[in-house]
């Protein structure tokens, strides 16, 4: 099996959006964009599936909430209880107008740290990966759609020549 890929590099999005319908409809596949800033519709036009990472942060913030809760009540009502502005030391749920700004910030900590660390490891970012760029152009001013190779070379370059490529070349991927 070959491990050939064709780079196709175009200076405009809107034309890699063309080349992208142009392609998904010629029933190539393709393996990867690069692009130096987000593309309005790419995913869609790419056929990728809708992220998911909203569910995450609204299950890492409950848990922030719940963590915030039952902090608070330990420390404040079980563990030290103190009279703190008349307030009586043996109820939460009297107290809990004090401690809504905690639960607010620590559902706000634990969603957005815990999304971070699912983000990172989703895109399988670790720290001290080498960079997976293939043309340091993509993150200037070009966009770069990598296709396999499963047929004629000659063919598929032609074909992403006439999608609007201003560069194509045939790379062997290790």
């Amino acid at each position: 099996m070959s491990n050939k890929v064709i780079h196709a590099i175009y200076n405009d999005d809107d034309v890699l959006l063309e080349a992208v319908h142009k392609t998904k409809s010629a029933h190539h596949h393709i393996e990867e964009i690069y692009t130096p800033f987000p593309v309005h519709g790419l995913d869609k036009a790419m056929g990728l599936a809708p992220t998911r990472i909203a569910i995450a942060s609204f299950i890492y913030g409950i848990i922030g909430l719940s963590f915030a809760t039952a902090m608070m009540r330990y420390i404040m009502i079980v563990d030290w209880p103190q009279d703190i502005g008349g307030k009586p030391s043996f109820s939460y749920l009297q107290n809990m107008p004090a401690f809504v700004p905690i639960m607010f910030e620590l559902t706000v900590f634990f969603a957005a740290h815990l999304m971070v660390i699912t983000f990172y490891m989703r895109s399988k970012l670790w720290p001290f990966k080498k960079a997976e760029n293939p043309d340091v152009r993509t993150t200037d001013d070009h966009f770069l759609m990598e296709v396999g190779v499963h047929g004629n070379e000659d063919e598929l370059v032609s074909f992403f020549k006439s999608t609007g490529a201003v560069e194509v070349k045939v790379i062997e991927k290790h």
